[in-house]
């Protein structure tokens, strides 16, 4: 049988930032990454894309957005396993609050990332009209990443932020839960690594938000042959989506 998805809001998402219970939740949520392998499913899907990489000075560095960022501890480790493989990077963190803290940003640095927080909801930042160069929210980005959030979203906001995606980057990933019965069964567990009671209640609530099959790639905007548009699981506990925009695969391909 099927389980059908139901998004219900997560107690982490109502705790202040300062919120002890919150602090701690999201270092299990580090740990949770490292449980279910995040960061290598991340690498393997971003180094197949084609994005330029050309390494010269006077090159800019490519324009990278994570929507729903949280502490940016997760994409660190993207960028210290691509140093040396991608060029420079510029790389915006989009979440409520701004959780970057100064030890992260040095640690970027030295993986030739500059990383700045941009405080606001991605809602509204995917209402806003998109146009190059006015603001953070309306800029273009070579690539857009997200990790654990859009399942936060029921059908209709979810069809707006995916189409916000479409009309400001042509690369996009994002890794969330997959809504398996397996993966529930998993989620009762998290307390087994040491997790507090807003993870445990929030991973159940995770994998039911879940997505499966091509669930994602119904709701993706445009023409289908505009885009190049993959669907699976990652492991036992992810699912992943990936757009391509056509035009610019054959582009970025090019010696």
């Amino acid at each position: 049988m099927t389980m059908a998805r139901t998004v219900l809001p997560e107690l982490l998402d109502d705790l202040g930032m300062q919120d002890p219970r919150a602090q701690r939740s999201r270092r299990d949520l580090q740990r949770l990454h490292r449980v279910m392998g995040t960061q290598r499913i991340l690498l393997h899907a971003l180094r197949k894309m084609p994005l330029r990489r050309s390494g010269s000075p006077s090159s800019p560095p490519l324009q990278v957005l994570e929507i729903g960022a949280g502490d940016g501890s997760l994409m660190l480790g993207v960028a210290r396993a691509l140093k040396g493989a991608w060029p420079a990077v510029s790389l915006t963190l989009l979440d409520r609050h701004n959780l970057l803290a100064s030890s992260t940003e040095r640690h970027y640095a030295g993986a030739r990332w500059r990383v700045t927080a941009q405080v606001g909801d991605v809602l509204d930042w995917a209402k806003q009209e998109p146009a190059a160069g006015l603001t953070p929210y309306t800029a273009r980005w070579d690539l857009i990443v997200t990790n654990l959030f859009l399942h936060h979203f029921e059908d209709p906001q979810l069809s707006l932020v995916l189409g916000a995606v479409a009309a400001r980057t042509d690369y996009f990933f994002a890794c969330e839960p997959h809504r398996t019965w397996l993966a529930l069964a998993g989620s009762h567990l998290v307390g087994a690594v040491g997790a507090n009671a807003v993870t445990r209640e929030d991973a159940v609530l995770s994998v039911r938000a879940g997505f499966r099959n091509k669930e994602l790639c119904t709701l993706w905007p445009g023409v289908e042959e505009d885009w190049t548009l993959g669907e699976y699981p990652a492991g036992l506990f992810s699912h992943c989506f990936s757009a391509a925009r056509t035009d610019s695969m054959h582009a970025d391909a090019r010696p």
